[in-house]
Formats: structure tokens, C-alpha cells, sequence
């Protein structure tokens, strides 16, 4: 990653056929073997991000210098995880893991409104799974996911040949507004609606809140949206617990309508709740403080 998101990750289809390979007929241990190897090549290769996540453990999280240049190796570990749980998951073996739900019945109580709803989460733990985990909510008939189109198109051609039936749909983001009146139609359905808000794109709008100690840019987009529309709100949040299991968290926003600040305010909050419980799954391998100060 730069210094600011460029709204591109890294990887290639050769990466991702060698880890469908692995899961299909050696399993996840296999799959978590070969990840040390592309662990410790991101660690001696990827300045830029090491040093963006040692700057949250140690200054963020108030890690030791040690501990903090440790867990660097530990984070990109846990997100490499993440990833071969996703394609494992995606692939048809939902099976392989076991779920735990805190505050599905607010997810109930939002689809009983039929109103439609928002999901806001943030790039930790493993929220793109959270369709598998929802599934057996028999009353989502839809879930739409704003996004930027980042992905490269080879993986995403890729993957849709390895990937199970899903009931999730891509909103892109255009220059043009238009996805607004895609949210609107899907919100009109009684569907729901997931936003990450943890990232901008530089020279869009943006709103400044304090995360754990200081101040950050979060985009304005998704709360000024989330905060005007007549729909209920939830933070929503699927974390890695252990190897194998996976547990989902859905609070309900009680912010005021039209009160985008609040409404951030409140994610932050929340965000903060998660990351005390999970520190190693803050994914943003960039500046994301930009701290004059970084150590």
C-alpha cells in the first residue's frame, strides 16, 4: 500500500489457483503452511505496509517496540488466513467452519421492518464471508455491497468459476452518482445494503474522527447516506475467533437521522470495541493516521 489507499490490493490468479489447489485436496493446514513463506516475503518486501501496521500496534494499540515488530509477522499471518478462509468458503466448503452470532436478532429485527437496511463494517476480521453466515436468515432474499471496482478483472473471472452460488450483488461506485439510485432500488426491495467505512479515495469528501487516540479521514459518503435514508443501520462485523471458527457481531446504530457526525462517531466507537477484542485484524496496510509523528 502507499501512503494513502489506491483502491487496489495485491494478488494475481496464479495465487489464487495455487490456494483453491491446496484447500480442494490438501486442506487448510496445507493452505496455512504455504502462507508462512508468503508471510515472510511481504515482511522483508512491503516496507510500506510493515511499517504502517508496526505504527499502529506500537502507537495505537500501545504495544512495546518488540511485541509491536512481532505481531507485524502476526498480522499479515492473520490476514492471509482470512483470505484462504474466504476462497475456502466461497468454494462450497462452508462446512469446514463453525459460526457464532452476537446480535443476529438485530439483523431479524431490521428484516421484520421490511423497510431495508444498512450494514456498515470496516476492513477488519472478514466481513465478505458474512453472506455464507447469513444465509440461513431465510427472510434476506438480497444483499448489495458498494464498492469500488478494485478487484483485477482476471482474479474476479477467476473466482467466479470456483465460487458457490451467492446471493450478493456488486454496487460500484460511479462518478456519475448513479449507484445512488442502485442503493435507493435495492433499499425500496426491503434488501440490505453493506458499505465499508475505513476508506477513502484521496481528493473525495471526508470527515475527520478520532480512532483510538487520533484523529483519521473516513469517508463522508457512506454516513452522510447511511444518516439521511429511513432505514435502520447496523455496524456489522464477522471475526476470526480461531482455526476454524468465525463469529459474526451486529449492534444497532441509535444514532439520530441526518446527523452524519453522530452516526460516525458511533462507528468509531464501535470499531474501537472490535479491535480492542481483535488487535491483529486491522487490515489497513496504509497511512491511515498520518501521523507526523510515526516512530
Amino acid at each position: 500500500m502507499a501512503v494513502e489507499w489506491e483502491g487496489k490490493s495485491r494478488g494475481t490468479v496464479l495465487g489464487y489457483r495455487i490456494y483453491i489447489f491446496f484447500i480442494k485436496y490438501l486442506g487448510l493446514n496445507a493452505s496455512y503452511l504455504l502462507l508462512h513463506f508468503v508471510v515472510l516475503y511481504f515482511c522483508l518486501f512491503s516496507f510500506k505496509s510493515s511499517k504502517a501496521i508496526y505504527y499502529y500496534l506500537y502507537r495505537r494499540q500501545g504495544y512495546s517496540k518488540i511485541k509491536s515488530l512481532f505481531n507485524v509477522y502476526g498480522s499479515y499471518y492473520t490476514f492471509g488466513q482470512t483470505l484462504i478462509d474466504r476462497a475456502t468458503i466461497s468454494a462450497g466448503f462452508r462446512q469446514r467452519f463453525t459460526y457464532e452470532f452476537d446480535g443476529i436478532e438485530n439483523i431479524h429485527r431490521l428484516l421484520e421492518q421490511k423497510k431495508g437496511g444498512i450494514l456498515l463494517s470496516a476492513h477488519a476480521g472478514n466481513f465478505e464471508v458474512s453472506e455464507y453466515f447469513l444465509e440461513d436468515v431465510s427472510e434476506i432474499s438480497q444483499i448489495s455491497v458498494v464498492t469500488w471496482d478494485t478487484e483485477h478483472e482476471q482474479i474476479k473471472s477467476y473466482m467466479e468459476t470456483v465460487k458457490a452460488k451467492s446471493n450478493v450483488k456488486f454496487i460500484l461506485v460511479k462518478e456519475d452518482m448513479s449507484h445512488i439510485f442502485e442503493i435507493h432500488n435495492a433499499l425500496s426491495k426491503g434488501e440490505l445494503v453493506c458499505f465499508t467505512g475505513d476508506r477513502f479515495l484521496e481528493g473525495s469528501k471526508y470527515q475527520e474522527e478520532e480512532l483510538l487516540g487520533k484523529a483519521a479521514k473516513f469517508p463522508l459518503g457512506p454516513f452522510l447516506l447511511a444518516s439521511r435514508l429511513k432505514v435502520p443501520v447496523l455496524f456489522v462485523y464477522v471475526m476470526k475467533e480461531s482455526k476454524k471458527k468465525y463469529h459474526l457481531y451486529a449492534r444497532t446504530s441509535t444514532a439520530k437521522k441526518r446527523d452524519a457526525g453522530a452516526l460516525l462517531k458511533e462507528y468509531t466507537q464501535n470499531l474501537e470495541w472490535i479491535l480492542e477484542k481483535y488487535p491483529l485484524q486491522w487490515f489497513n496496510y496504509f497511512d491511515f493516521w498520518n501521523d507526523k509523528n510515526k516512530p
